[in-house]
C-alpha cells in the first residue's frame, strides 16, 4: 500500500451540518506531496449529516439489483452507530478523483467489487464520524470523551440520563480537529450489530410502489422520444432512407441519418417506431457481410493450436503427460452471449453549446463522461452525467456505446431527446460475452491421481480494450480467471492464453467473463478425470484440497446439505462444481432428472458459500438465487449465433430466459468466516453450468463440453 493514502476531512456543510469525506486509496493515482486539506484535494466519497440527524451517503457505486444500496449503507451505519433507516442515498456525480473504485481504478461498478473496494473505507468514514460526535458531545458537556458512547444516532453520557442527537452536534463537530487516518479503531467484528445480520433492502419500497427512477423512466419538459436502427451487420453503413415516408407519420418530427444509424424523433415511442418502419432503410452490409459462427469457431480453433502467453507454469506438465499411466484430452466451446437486460438500452441527452446533460443508468459514469466530452468537444466538467437505478446491468452498462449513439443523435435535435432501443436492437447490437475455445489435457497415475494438467484458453480480450493498463504482456487476467488458479493442487500445471479477435464482433463483460466459461471447463473436466479414475467426484476433489481449507469447507458443506451419496430414482443425477473466483469460494450441487426423450428438469441447486465476512446474508442468498438462475438460463438456452454478418437472435422467443415453472429450488448455505469479504454478484452465474452438466453426466453418462446443453428443458 506504499504511496497510497486514506484521508478524512471535516468541514461545515453549506446548509449547516457535518460533511465527512473519504478518500479511497488508488494504486494508479500519483502520490501527493502532502496531506494538505486545501481546496485542491478531492476526496472520493461524501457522507453528510444534517441538523435533523439524517445521514446522506453519496453512493460511489450504482444499484442494479445486487443490493449495493443497502450493503454499503450498512457498513457506514455500523461504525457511525446510526439506524440503517436513518441513512438516505444519492447517486454520486461522475468524478474519478472523488469516487473511483480502488479495485477497478475508475468510478465503476463491476467485477463483484463494491463490498471488496469499500469494506474498510466506508467503515472508517463511519468510525471517524462517530468519534467526532462523541468528541463534540464531550466538549459541550465539558467531560472526557471516554465517559461518552454513541448509539442509535445519539451520544450518551455513561451513568446519567444526558444525551444529544447527532443533529444537535453537527455544527460543533465540524469545528473539531479530525483524527489522523487509521488512528480511529474500527469495531471488533464480535461487536457488530448490523454487519452480518439480515437487513431489508432500502430500495424495496420505491421499487414496489413505482417511485424508483430508472433511466428509462426519466422525463423532462419539451423532451422528444427517438428510436433507432443500426446496421444489422457489423461494420455496415446506411445506403438509403425514405425520409419523406417517415415524416408523413403523425407525431414524427425528424429523421436523423448517421453513417451506421438511422433515428426517428417523435412525440412518443409508438410514433417513432412507426416512422422508423416507414423509412424503409437499405443498408450497405460492409466487410463482414458473410461472417458466420462457423467462421469464428475455425479462427479460434486454428489459433488454439499455437502456444499462448503463459499464465501459469508449475513443474513440467508436458513431460508428465508424455509418461503418465493415462492421458485424457478435451475441447470445449462457450458461445457468444447477450446480456438481454429487462431494461433495454436507453439514454436521454440534451446537447447545448455550453454543455451537455446525460440522464442514464450506467455502471461507468466517468467513462461515459470522457467519451461524450470527446465527441462533443466540450470540457469534461461541462458534461453532466445524471445516474439512475439500472434495470439489469450484468456488465452491459459498463459500456458507453448507448450513450455515445444517443449523443450523436441529440447533436441534431433541438432540445432534450430520449433514445430508446427496441428489444430487437438491444439483442442484435449488444456487446457480447466472448466465444471461447479451450483445449485441456490431463494425466492420471496408476492409482488414479492427477499428475499433469494443461489448459489453453483461446478468445478475445476485453481487458485489452476496456482497461489497457491492466493488459500486461499479452495476458488478459479476466480471460483466465478460474483457469490459472484452480482450487486444486496439481503437481504439474500449465495454463496459457491465446488472444483471438473475431472480425467486427464487439465483446464485453457479462456478469463475470472468464470465470463463467473457465469454471465450466475445469469442473466438467474434473468429473471426466474422476470417472476415469473410478472415484466419486466429491472424494476425487477432496483428495486435491488438503492445502485449501476454505475450498474443502464449501465442498463438504454443499455435499452434506445436498444429501450427496443418497440414492436417487432412475434418470436422476447429482453433480458438483467448485470454484474460487471474485475473491469467494463456492461449491454447488445440482440435482437433475433426464428422461428417455432427453428432456431435462433441473430440480434443485444447493450452494455453499464462503465469501469472507458477510455484510447482509439476505443479499448473499438473493445473489446466489438470481446469479444461479441467470447462469442456468445461459447454460440451457444461451447462444448468440451469426449468419451473413448478422446476429440471428432478436427477442425472447429465440433468446429466451428461464421461465418461472422451470426454475429449480435454490438453497444457500453460508460458511461463517473472519476473512476479508469477497465478491458475490457474479459468483453464482459461474458455478451453475458445471454443476448441472456433471449432474447430467451422472444421470445418463453424457459428457457435455459445449454450451448451451442442447437439451429440451421441462418445467413442472
Amino acid at each position: 500500500m506504499t504511496g497510497r493514502r486514506e484521508f478524512l476531512k471535516v468541514g461545515a456543510a453549506a446548509a449547516g451540518g457535518l460533511l465527512l469525506s473519504l478518500s479511497v486509496p488508488l494504486p494508479m493515482r500519483p502520490a501527493r506531496a502532502s496531506d494538505s486539506t486545501d481546496a485542491i484535494f478531492a476526496p472520493n466519497a461524501f457522507i453528510r449529516i444534517d441538523r435533523q440527524g439524517t445521514v446522506t451517503l453519496v453512493m460511489p457505486m450504482v444499484e442494479m439489483g445486487q443490493g449495493t444500496y443497502t450493503s454499503l449503507p450498512m457498513l457506514l451505519a455500523e461504525e457511525l452507530e446510526v439506524p440503517l433507516d436513518q441513512v438516505r442515498l444519492e447517486h454520486a456525480p461522475a468524478n474519478d478523483s472523488l469516487y473511483a473504485n480502488a479495485i477497478l481504478h475508475v468510478q465503476s461498478t463491476g467485477l463483484s467489487s463494491s463490498i471488496r473496494a469499500f469494506w474498510n473505507p466506508m467503515r472508517q468514514a463511519g468510525a471517524v464520524g462517530r468519534t467526532l460526535m462523541i468528541a463534540a458531545a464531550a466538549k459541550r458537556w465539558q467531560i472526557e470523551p471516554g465517559r461518552c458512547y454513541a448509539r442509535s444516532g445519539r451520544v450518551f453520557e455513561s451513568g446519567t440520563d444526558r444525551s444529544s442527537g447527532y443533529g444537535q452536534l453537527v455544527e460543533l463537530a465540524a469545528t473539531l480537529p479530525v483524527p489522523a487516518a487509521g488512528q480511529v479503531p474500527l469495531k471488533d467484528p464480535g461487536h457488530f450489530t448490523l454487519i452480518g445480520s439480515p437487513a431489508h433492502r432500502l430500495d424495496t419500497q420505491a421499487k414496489t410502489n413505482g417511485t424508483a427512477k430508472f433511466g428509462i423512466d426519466f422525463r423532462v419538459p419539451g423532451m422528444r422520444v427517438a428510436t433507432l436502427a443500426q446496421s444489422p451487420t457489423f461494420g455496415g453503413k446506411v445506403r438509403s432512407v425514405n425520409e419523406t415516408a417517415a415524416l408523413a407519420v403523425k407525431g414524427v418530427h425528424q429523421v436523423v441519418r448517421l453513417d451506421n444509424v438511422v433515428a426517428v424523433v417523435a412525440d412518443h415511442m409508438a410514433a417513432a417506431k412507426k416512422g422508423l418502419a416507414a423509412a424503409a432503410i437499405e443498408w450497405d452490409n460492409g466487410p463482414n457481410a458473410n461472417v458466420t459462427t462457423a467462421d469464428v469457431i475455425r479462427q479460434l480453433e486454428e489459433a488454439s493450436k499455437q502456444p499462448g502467453v503463459v499464465a501459469r507454469n508449475d513443474g513440467d506438465a508436458q513431460s508428465a503427460l508424455a509418461t503418465a499411466h493415462q492421458r485424457l484430452d478435451a475441447i470445449y466451446h462457450a458461445p457468444f452471449l447477450a446480456h438481454a437486460t429487462m431494461e433495454p438500452m436507453n439514454c436521454t441527452v440534451h446537447v447545448r453549446k455550453d454543455g451537455c446533460d446525460i440522464w442514464v443508468g450506467t455502471q461507468a459514469p466517468t467513462l461515459t463522461q470522457d467519451l461524450i466530452a470527446r465527441l462533443t468537444g466540450l470540457p469534461r466538467e461541462s458534461v453532466q452525467i445524471h445516474n439512475h437505478l439500472i434495470g439489469g446491468g450484468f456488465g452491459r452498462r459498463l459500456e458507453a456505446d448507448g450513450s455515445v449513439v444517443a449523443t450523436r443523435i441529440a447533436q441534431h435535435v433541438e432540445g432534450p431527446v430520449k433514445v430508446v432501443w427496441t428489444r430487437e436492437e438491444d439483442i442484435q447490437h449488444d456487446m457480447y460475452r466472448p466465444y471461447y475455445f479451450d483445449r485441456l489435457s490431463a494425466a492420471l497415475d496408476a492409482k488414479g491421481n492427477p499428475v499433469a494438467w494443461t489448459h489453453r484458453v483461446a478468445g478475445p480480450s476485453i481487458i485489452a480494450r476496456y482497461l489497457p493498463p491492466l493488459f500486461k504482456n499479452g495476458l488478459d487476467f479476466d480471460a483466465i480467471e478460474g483457469a490459472a488458479q484452480p482450487p486444486y493442487a496439481f503437481p504439474n500445471i500449465h495454463v496459457d492464453y491465446v488472444r483471438v479477435e473475431p472480425s467486427g464482433i464487439p465483446t464485453a463483460f457479462w456478469r463475470g467473463v472468464g470465470a463463467t466459461h473457465n469454471v465450466f471447463v475445469v469442473e466438467t473436466f474434473m468429473d471426466t478425470l474422476a470417472h476415469a479414475a473410478k472415484r466419486d467426484p466429491v472424494e476425487f476433489r477432496k483428495s486435491l484440497l488438503a492445502h485449501n481449507p476454505r475450498a474443502l469447507g464449501v465442498l463438504l458443506l454443499a455435499a452434506e446439505k445436498s444429501g450427496w451419496g443418497e440414492p436417487l430414482p432412475k434418470g436422476h443425477g447429482r453433480g458438483i462444481s467448485l470454484q474460487f473466483a471474485f475473491g469467494s469460494y463456492l461449491a454447488q450441487v445440482a440435482e437433475v432428472e433426464v428422461n428417455a426423450k432427453n428432456t431435462l428438469r433441473v430440480r434443485r441447486l444447493v450452494t455453499a458459500v464462503d465469501c469472507g465476512m458477510v455484510v447482509n446474508p439476505d443479499t448473499v442468498a438473493a445473489q446466489m438465487e438470481g446469479g444461479s438462475l441467470f447462469g442456468l438460463t445461459a447454460a440451457l438456452f444461451g447462444s448468440i449465433t451469426l449468419r451473413g454478418g448478422r446476429v440471428e437472435q432478436s427477442n425472447f422467443h429465440d433468446y429466451r430466459p428461464l421461465r418461472i415453472n422451470e426454475a429449480p429450488i435454490v438453497e444457500t448455505h453460508i460458511v461463517p468466516s473472519g476473512e476479508a469479504p469477497g465478491g458475490i454478484g457474479e459468483a453464482g452465474t459461474a458455478i451453475v453450468a458445471p454443476a448441472v452438466a456433471n449432474a447430467i453426466f451422472a444421470a445418463n453418462g453424457r459428457q457435455i463440453r459445449t454450451l448451451p446443453f442442447g437439451m429440451v428443458n421441462s418445467g413442472t
